[in-house]
């Protein structure tokens, strides 16, 4: 695959409430969005990898995970089963959701391959599509239909699943198409977007055990992936760009982007760079936030 001639383009920015101020104490108004490389169908999941200083990201319809750095530029980083969203481990193992595979599994730093879940009482799931893991372990996944492309599914529902230490239990089973995941930086909500019908991002308070209860609030987007920074602020990939809520849902603004953004994650090497994979394409920004890790991740 050729790498795509590097493209800077001016940020513009769209400010909801109540005024420019709010935005512009995330992203510099000076601030360019950069194409870093092109060509792909359809691009996901992208997670920053520290000990290699490059993002790893899903291109779906060419079941490959690709990888960019300044250093190497985009290339190949292997050949997957159709991955889509992707996160580190707290040990900095790579997570990944794969749709053709129907599973989540773990890679390690020796390329070893660990499923991780892909049935419920030997039914197969059906297209795990996102992922978010707690300080405890636990990784939460959101379960859609779209990867069985129209075919039945054998679980019964397009739910939200957690693997725990004790197995795998659904969570919510409320959404259309459950899609992005992520948690607060105090682990006290949990934030997943629905792409289907509803077509909002739920929050919920995250419980220990058992299923989650009725939404705290509703955010009126249809986003696809999120992520977090530390002060709590939540960015999520729809028509137009990455458009920012604060914690509690109040819209601060939006980040346009050339293409419309599937996914998006906080990566280098302070977190204050915006990855974004949009469409065929992957993109960053410089930020003046910082990104949420995991509470006790190891790198």
């Amino acid at each position: 695959m050729k790498q795509a001639l590097p493209l800077v383009l001016v940020l513009s920015l769209i400010i909801a409430s109540p005024s420019p101020a709010d935005l512009a104490k995330i992203v510099s108004p000076e601030a360019k969005v950069e194409k870093l490389g092109g060509g792909m169908k359809f691009t996901e999941g992208p997670v920053w990898i520290p000990s290699g200083k490059m993002v790893v990201f899903s291109d779906i319809p060419n079941s490959v995970l690709m990888q960019w750095s300044r250093k190497g530029g985009l290339r190949e980083y292997r050949k997957v089963q159709q991955s889509n969203g992707n996160i580190l481990d707290l040990e900095g193992n790579l997570l990944t959701c794969q749709h053709a595979g129907r599973n989540v599994i773990r890679t390690d730093s020796e390329g070893k391959v660990t499923v991780l879940a892909d049935n419920i009482g030997g039914k197969k799931l059906n297209s795990p599509n996102d992922l978010a893991i707690l300080s405890n372990g636990e990784v939460w996944f959101t379960d859609p239909s779209y990867g069985l492309r129209g075919k039945p599914g054998e679980i019964g529902g397009k739910w939200v699943w957690r693997i725990g230490k004790t197995g795998i239990d659904v969570l919510y089973k409320g959404h259309d198409m459950p899609n992005g995941i992520a948690f607060s930086p105090d682990e006290k909500r949990v934030y997943i977007a629905d792409t289907g019908k509803v077509g909002k991002i739920r929050v919920f308070d995250v419980v220990e055990k058992g299923m989650l209860g009725a939404p705290l609030f509703e955010i009126d987007i249809r986003c696809d992936g999120l992520c977090i920074d530390t002060e709590g602020n939540i960015y999520t990939t729809s028509r137009g760009g990455i458009h920012v809520f604060d914690k509690d849902g109040g819209k601060i603004g939006v980040i346009e982007t050339p293409e419309h953004p599937a996914n998006v994650c906080f990566g280098g090497d302070n977190y204050d760079t915006l990855f974004i994979t949009a469409r065929t394409s992957l993109y960053s920004v410089k930020t003046l936030a910082k990104g949420a890790k995991p509470k006790g991740a190891k790198w």
